[in-house]
């Protein structure tokens, strides 16, 4: 169904190059099929089709061409056996859950985790009988004595939202494998440029495409990476439940991993820069960024990870209200629930991404009344410092 690829190509390499099967006008770009289903030749073919015999098309909620083009150039991207791609980065996360947890089971998660998350685990999930327990993602050590006779996955971000904390997924792994867990990193902020969780040992792998992966703020897009039994798993419970990825915004989505690997190292050039000018500002407590040494987990970044990425997290003085006028100062950056643009963007994550934590979660997984989050774009770095700058003395 897709044109072949020699298996020595390159990762980036197999992003551009892996696409749908040309059609008869022999288009050079990957055609967009949007169809809700597909026909078929007589009704043997289609009972064939119905019975899994063949890897005939049905119909779009369950696998489109344009869906498997991005589907295949991510599993290239991540070495991953199979994928399945979701409508939204959450429902990539929600699909991820539900295909293995039932009622009486335990789930381990790390505390840092992005707000919608957190209101999956603690709000949905026990619901339907489904326990938790969250823990310090900085201290792995404390995850083996956390785990139950029936925990059955380990949910991590690495680096999280927002606070930029990581965890070193080798030692993880080998806590997982010994009590036979499964263990699902939500890779979001890496991008499989920057990060390999599978190459780890890790069973599944989330992302939310909206962001980097997209990179314009265009669509939304989400996907659940691993191996194919556990991916098998996933795509029975959202081929029955829905959460589709629209054609338009797969093949939308499979262009732009044709530059992800050129954008993700400008992202992360511009961001460790913007991190480095502004470490000793006096307007901030502190500035967090996982290639910057003084970062907590720089050991562990540089570890597994072959760049930083494109957040850049700090701490204002003068807390909440600051924070405040800090982004009402700004000329340049964006205000918008997003990251991962070509545009730099900037969030407070206390009076938005995060406001539905009490204020005690908020500080228990890092998120203090000034942090500021930096999406750092692809404009000129110069002019993204100066707009940081300008807006840190017009805000004191």
């Amino acid at each position: 169904m897709k044109k072949k690829n020699k298996p020595t190509y390159h990762p980036e390499t197999q992003a551009i190059r892996i696409q749908s099967e040309r059609t008869s006008h022999m288009e050079h770009s990957g055609p967009l099929y949007l169809t809700s289903s597909f026909c078929y030749e007589d009704a043997e073919a289609m009972r064939a089709a119905f019975a899994d015999e063949t890897d005939a098309y049905i119909y779009t909620r369950f696998s489109n061409p344009s869906v498997q083009e991005f589907i295949d150039r991510m599993c290239a991207l991540e070495g991953a056996e199979s994928g399945f791609a979701t409508a939204s980065g959450m429902s990539a996360v929600f699909g991820s859950f539900m295909a293995f947890l039932k009622t009486g089971d335990h789930l381990l998660s790390s505390a840092s985790v992005f707000g919608s998350t957190h209101t999956v685990i603690t709000k949905f999930l026990p619901k339907w009988g489904i326990e938790h327990t969250y823990f310090d993602l900085t201290k792995p050590e404390s995850v083996e004595a956390l785990i139950k006779p029936n925990t059955k996955m380990i949910f991590v971000e690495t680096p999280s939202n927002p606070g930029l904390d990581l965890v070193d997924l080798e030692a993880l792994v080998s806590i997982a494998k010994r009590h036979n867990v499964i263990i699902n990193v939500d890779n979001c902020f890496a991008t499989p440029v920057l990060q390999k969780p599978l190459s780890l040992g890790v069973d599944l792998v989330t992302h939310s495409a909206t962001k980097w992966i997209d990179g314009q703020g265009r669509v939304l897009g989400g996907i659940v990476l691993g191996r194919k039994e556990l991916v098998n798993e996933v795509y029975a419970f959202c081929r029955s439940t829905g959460p589709a990825l629209s054609p338009f915004n797969a093949w939308v989505l499979s262009r732009a991993l044709e530059t992800l690997h050129v954008r993700m190292e400008r992202h992360s050039g511009s961001a460790l820069a913007l991190a480095t000018a502004l470490e000793g500002n006096p307007h901030l407590e502190w500035v967090k960024y996982p290639f910057l040494p003084s970062h907590p987990q720089h050991a562990i970044a540089k570890k597994q990870m072959s760049g930083g990425g494109g957040i850049v997290c700090f701490e204002l003085k003068g807390g909440l209200e600051r924070g405040r006028r800090f982004l009402d100062k700004l000329e340049l950056l964006s205000l918008t629930a997003n990251l991962g643009d070509s545009r730099s963007i900037a969030s407070h994550p206390a009076s938005t991404t995060h406001a539905k934590l009490s204020e005690a979660e908020r500080l228990n997984v890092g998120i203090t009344p000034g942090l500021i989050r930096i999406s750092v774009g692809l404009e000129h770095i110069g002019d993204i410092l100066q707009d940081v700058q300008q807006a840190l003395e017009a805000s004191k």
